[in-house]
């Protein structure tokens, strides 16, 4: 995990977290998007929601690909944060590459402080290490997130500093 620190400027300050869904089971005569979530990964996406709160991190608004495994990841997510956040699921999600992705989160309204955006890889994975420009690659696997500190508004999203990162191999 990385230290938390202010960034400089006048611009304000917004959090963006990417989170990959959890594990997911490989069900003969399911659709990819029907594929529910494993034992292993029900228990994963609790300890994402449960690692948020412990690191003071609560969504105000969740953007949530339309796939049965992300909508668990994050229903299990954020059944452990205090308070109801809203979610929007958004067919665009599924399948998005990362130009993609960032589209998607450039079009929040200025309100949001804090978005949660759940996804596949290797879209997210992408999106995260465009965004922070990590040259050092620890990998994506399911249920990891990145915390993502950016200045400016939304639309303006360019870069930002990777202020945490959690998976559930090494958390």
């Amino acid at each position: 995990m990385l230290s938390d620190h202010a960034l400089g400027g006048d611009a304000p300050a917004r959090t963006l977290i990417v989170l990959r869904h959890a594990e997911a089971a490989q069900v003969p005569g399911l659709s990819d998007r029907e594929r529910p979530l494993t034992d292993d990964g029900e228990r994963a996406a609790r300890r994402v929601g449960a690692t948020l709160r412990a690191l003071g991190h609560h969504p105000d608004l969740v953007l949530c690909s339309p796939a049965e495994r992300t909508r668990r990841t994050a229903e299990l997510a954020l059944a452990e944060l205090p308070s109801n956040v809203p979610v929007d699921v958004e067919s665009d999600l599924y399948g998005a590459y990362a130009d993609e992705l960032l589209g998607i989160v450039r079009a929040t309204a200025p309100d949001v402080g804090t978005l949660l955006l759940v996804g596949h890889n290797p879209g997210v994975h992408e999106l995260v290490m465009w965004l922070t420009t990590r040259t050092d690659d620890p990998g994506f696997p399911p249920a990891s997130f990145a915390v993502i500190r950016v200045t400016g508004e939304w639309a303006e999203l360019e870069k930002g500093e990777a202020i945490a990162r959690w998976s559930p191999r090494t958390g």
